[in-house]
């Protein structure tokens, strides 16, 4: 039997105890979570700036061993310049960009002439620095560490604004898997290092693990990734754990672009492992009556993180 799917008539009122608890989080937690991401954004970006010889040396050669800084470069422009735009000014495909800025050096035979590729993203940038944040290029001298770190300061400011949302939805992330961690061991439960040969009929009952990459398709194998399998004290006649998915959110918004997410992976999962496997959503934050309805007609099944005693109806 469902635990939350067949009950509409109390989703509004758990929606209004989820966005409560996820406020009361924020509020109490986000600004330090913050706070010590800005710190770390701020040490990568001093070393960034040291990579390029204090912004004077950018060139292709630069971006080849160093391509990560890239990430760095486009917040030290005025404006700072999105990847859509710099792809645009330079005359380069977005997904140059986004592989310097994962920090790997791109292979010269997938992008062409990739030296002048290189060197037509190195000119925007040069020609875009922003020298209030620089002022040492203007007299072509080197800074002092006040100058760097203050310089440093204000670009990871910008990186964190940019990268704000990922920064919370990580720690919320984290929170979630440790709050159902808590939950397991208090009732006795052993989290395992799974790897990845093992087999889900192999797992142990009375053990769950995290972030595992399972196998789906049958001509064409895939792995998909599931935050948390949990084998319960009462074995399931799939003799498969239960498959959940952590989901936080801030506002509404999101959650119902990406509510279709959760039915395509639960659909492969099926397909692989057979209709009566458990897949469940661990829900905490902005999640409405749309957004709940649309999941509980694709079959997906959830339990709130304000009320995570409802594992126990799954056998938990």
């Amino acid at each position: 039997m469902p635990v939350n799917a067949n009950k509409p008539e109390r989703w509004k009122s758990d929606t209004a105890l989820s966005i409560d608890f996820y406020n009361k989080w924020f509020m109490h937690f986000a600004p330090e979570t913050f706070r010590v991401a800005r710190q770390e954004i701020t040490v990568w970006v001093d070393q960034a700036i040291e990579h390029t010889a204090n912004l004077v040396i950018l060139s292709p050669t630069m971006l080849k061993q160093h391509p990560a800084v890239l990430k760095m470069l486009r917040m030290a422009t005025a404006p700072p310049i999105a990847r859509d735009r710099l792809s645009g000014l330079a005359n380069v495909s977005r997904t140059l960009i986004e592989t310097l800025e994962n920090g790997k050096s791109p292979s010269a035979k997938a992008y062409g002439n990739l030296d002048d590729a290189l060197a037509r993203i190195c000119d925007v940038i040069a020609t875009l620095l922003d020298q209030d944040i620089f002022p040492w290029l203007a007299v072509s001298g080197q800074p002092t560490e006040t100058d760097r770190l203050r310089a440093a300061s204000i670009i990871a400011d910008r990186l964190s604004g940019a990268t704000a949302d990922p920064i919370i939805r990580n720690a919320q992330e984290r929170r979630q898997l440790a709050t159902i961690q808590d939950f397991l061991e208090k009732r006795g439960y052993q989290k395992i290092s799974m790897p990845q040969s093992l087999v889900l009929h192999e797992m142990r009952p009375d053990t769950f693990t995290f972030r595992h990459n399972v196998v789906v398709g049958t001509s064409h194998q895939i792995r998909i990734p599931i935050d948390a399998l949990i084998w319960p004290h009462n074995l399931h006649h799939s003799r498969l754990p239960i498959f959940v998915e952590a989901k936080s959110a801030g506002d509404f918004t999101n959650t119902n672009k990406r509510r279709k997410e959760e039915a395509q992976k639960m659909t492969q999962l099926k397909l692989h492992y057979g209709e009566d496997l458990t897949y469940i959503l661990f829900l905490n934050g902005y999640f409405d009556s749309g957004y709940l309805g649309y999941e509980a007609a694709e079959g997906i099944d959830w339990v709130w993180e304000h009320r995570i005693e409802d594992l126990l109806e799954l056998g938990v």
